[in-house]
């Protein structure tokens, strides 16, 4: 470590410390709040980024925890602020809370640069939150620590656990077949979410608060932590009380990410069997830290790391469980040989140090090496005439039997067009049929939703098909599961080849061969190409006009181009 700071190296000395009018003004504001020159004179400033809102109930105790993590700033001698930034409920932002993952990146960069901040707290863990915050916070470059909502409590039906997504598919088929009531789908309603707190399956959100810890962006033991446990709470203390020696010590992102930690990242997304969106997120993430990062390198990594957390939808258990198996602590201690254990962390130091002591506790929970959950992988990357730029599946949460398979097309314009044919008794569809749904990406959601996971025709659900092909340039949520191919470059809605493709046609995928094909002579897709015009824009105005003129495609990470790269903006003048 270098030599720590003194007071007046502190960023905030700037707007607090100096003698003229300007921070005049600003002192005797903060006075006018109820503070006193005791509270800020010679102490980091600490902002703690909260995402809680009334509607995000994957965050509804982080105005609680806000308290807890002030606790431990002030015992280390900082002075915390709330900022309050936007809160990305997964479930009820529409039409996509991906849409605004760059948004809540922009104004966590924004409001970190704008205020007299020495270091960060980021407080999140729905979907989208965590890389909004860690995109951000990398970007604005200042010491920063994120502290993970964590995973609600396991849901409960008529002595059945269930699990947040994972079990809502699965018993919305049944539903529709007919094969439970009304009733007993009001149970399910009211017994899958118990408590506040994250998807207590390994979608998304679990999935990518592991890969903040994996990074080293998170206490060890953190991300595994339930919402409701009584260590959450000491977790946020303990993090307000560290984000005070990371900025004495300044330790910044950009001193512990390497392009070790983001391999260190993708091999514990692999054995989590995590979510298919991770891909996207830690593309951005590495190219906000001018690290080279691509799809290509996550399908390498995949054939070397098989599933070792046997948590739905891959497995059998929840994240209570695998909390009580030994969590990611645990689960890293198993596939220490594959990292790179002399990576840095928050704690300053590494992420080796940080596994000592680690077990697993429930070994059905937590598999070895040479017994995995899964050899089939977490995540397979797919190139061919109809992804020349790639796609995207789980291996290890589809039926086996699709993974070498060839079928006829049923394709879908766009999502109303699905949803008002899939159901239809007339569709004529087979178990063996491809369903295709056009413009879902990046530009043609807007926001590519979550329409990757299409539904099953119900004339098949009640004929008992629980997995079919399903191709889309969207994505799903990582609760999903089923042969769903996904991120589909370039997407359809600016001319990729999927927007040429037509009911009847026939496509190819060999998971194991790593490709996909349409089976379409060149002279025909020229044909089709020369016929397809372009749609209107999906937005004329606003931040979606912004969003649909910058946003990259999805094996870029769907960030927006200029916010790309290590380019330092000034800091302000303060005038």
């Amino acid at each position: 470590m270098p030599n720590r700071k003194t007071a007046e190296e502190l960023r905030s000395h700037r707007w607090l410390g100096v003698g003229d009018l300007r921070s005049f003004g600003h002192r005797s504001r903060l006075r006018q709040m109820g503070y006193d020159a005791e509270d800020w004179r010679g102490k980091p400033v600490i902002a703690i980024v909260n995402t809680w809102s009334d509607i995000n109930q994957c965050h509804a105790h982080l105005r609680e925890r806000a308290q807890d993590v002030k606790r431990g700033v002030f015992q280390a001698g900082g002075f915390p602020i709330e900022l309050p930034a936007m809160s990305l409920s997964e479930p009820i932002v529409k039409p996509s809370a991906m849409l605004y993952r760059n948004f809540l990146a922009m104004e966590t960069e924004e409001l970190l640069r704008s205020h007299p901040v020495d270091g960060a707290v980021l407080m999140g863990g729905c979907d989208k939150t965590t890389p909004g915050l860690l995109m951000g916070a990398i970007s604005m470059g200042i010491p920063a620590i994120f502290v993970p909502a964590g995973p609600m409590l396991r849901g409960n039906w008529r002595g059945e656990v269930l699990g947040s997504g994972s079990d809502t598919w699965k018993y919305w088929d049944e539903k529709r077949a007919g094969r439970i009531t009304e009733e007993q789908w009001a149970e399910i309603e009211n017994g899958i979410a118990r408590s506040f707190g994250t998807c207590m399956v390994m979608g998304t959100a679990s999935t990518m608060m592991a890969i903040a810890e994996a990074l080293g962006f998170s206490l060890p033991g953190a991300s595994s932590i339930l919402a409701a446990d009584s260590g959450h709470p000491r977790m946020c203390a303990a993090s307000g009380r560290r984000i005070v020696d990371m900025v004495w010590e300044d330790l910044t992102p950009a001193r512990f990410l390497t392009s070790a930690s983001f391999d260190n990242a993708i091999r514990v997304h692999m054995a989590m069997g995590g979510s298919t969106n991770a891909i996207i997120h830690l593309i951005a993430m590495a190219r906000r830290a001018g690290i080279a990062l691509d799809m290509a390198r996550f399908d390498a990594i995949a054939r070397d790391i098989p599933v070792l957390a046997n948590v739905r939808p891959s497995g059998k258990y929840l994240m209570e469980d695998f909390f009580y198996a030994g969590g990611l602590r645990g689960l890293m201690f198993e596939l220490a040989e594959k990292l790179d254990l002399a990576a840095g962390t928050v704690t300053g130091r590494t992420l080796g140090e940080g596994l000592k002591g680690a077990q697993v506790y429930l070994r059905p929970v937590i598999h070895t090496l040479a017994e995995p959950v899964s050899k089939a992988g977490a995540t397979a990357v797919l190139t061919g005439n109809l992804a020349p730029r790639g796609c995207v599946i789980k291996p290890s949460a589809a039926d086996p039997r699709l993974l070498k398979h060839r079928g006829p097309v049923i394709a879908f314009e766009d999502y109303n067009h699905m949803a008002r044919d899939i159901d239809r008794d007339d569709l004529d569809v087979t178990p063996d049929h491809i369903l295709v749904l056009k413009n879902a990406g990046p530009k043609g959601g807007p926001g590519m939703p979550e329409w990757g996971m299409l539904p099953i025709p119900k004339k098949l659900v009640k004929a008992g098909v629980k997995d079919m092909v399903r191709i889309s340039d969207g994505r799903m949520s990582g609760t999903s599961y089923g042969a769903c191919i996904l991120h589909v470059a370039p997407e359809s809605f600016v001319g990729g080849p999927l927007a040429l493709v037509r009911t009847g046609d026939e496509i190819e995928i060999d998971v194991a061969a790593r490709t996909i094909h349409l089976h379409v002579s060149d002279e025909e897709m020229t044909l089709r190409r020369l016929a397809w015009t372009p749609p209107a824009p999906r937005y004329r105005r606003g931040f979606g006009a912004m969003y649909a003129e910058h946003v990259g495609q999805a094996d870029e990470g769907c960030d927006f181009d200029f916010l790309q790269g290590t380019a330092a903006v000034p800091e302000p003048e303060i005038h």
